[in-house]
């Protein structure tokens, strides 16, 4: 198994954030979801994501998640970026610890790192991240959010 230390990298994040959580969180996800493939977590500011969105997809504008696949067959599955900030925003909306938004952002990026789109699978992406968030104890995810 990766070292909990390899898998999140954080920059630019509020003090209050409880790293240690998120470093658990990531490596839970790790074992589970990615069944031991390595991925690595970037969790930044605004500032960082929206610089990332536009360098990559074009959109200048920060999001919450963004997934980078490797292309690797059987190596590290590839580059997460979460904002801090939107996490934050996200959780306090919703109700809930930022740590556990940043879990959600991560299990949402993780799936795509694995492949799925939600965007025209026919709900398939959307079924995993529900059956993963029941099994992780995680509420809503981000596409469930969006079909209220």
């Amino acid at each position: 198994m990766p070292s909990r230390d390899s898998l999140v990298l954080f920059r630019r994040t509020p003090a209050t954030l409880n790293r240690a959580r998120v470093r658990e969180l990531a490596a839970t996800l790790c074992e589970e979801v990615a069944a031991g493939r390595r991925f690595t977590c970037l969790v930044a500011d605004d500032r960082e994501l929206r610089r990332l969105n536009r360098d990559f997809l074009g959109l200048d504008r920060p999001t919450d998640v963004l997934s980078f696949p490797s292309g690797e067959e059987g190596g590290s599955l590839g580059d997460i970026a979460i904002s801090a900030e939107r996490a934050a925003e996200q959780a306090r909306e919703l109700g809930h610890p930022v740590e556990q938004e940043i879990a959600i952002l991560m299990l949402h990026g993780l799936l795509h790192l694995q492949g799925l789109d939600h965007h025209g699978d026919r709900g398939r992406m959307a079924r995993a991240e529900a059956r993963w968030r029941k099994a992780l104890g995680l509420p809503a995810g981000l596409i469930e959010r969006v079909r209220r």
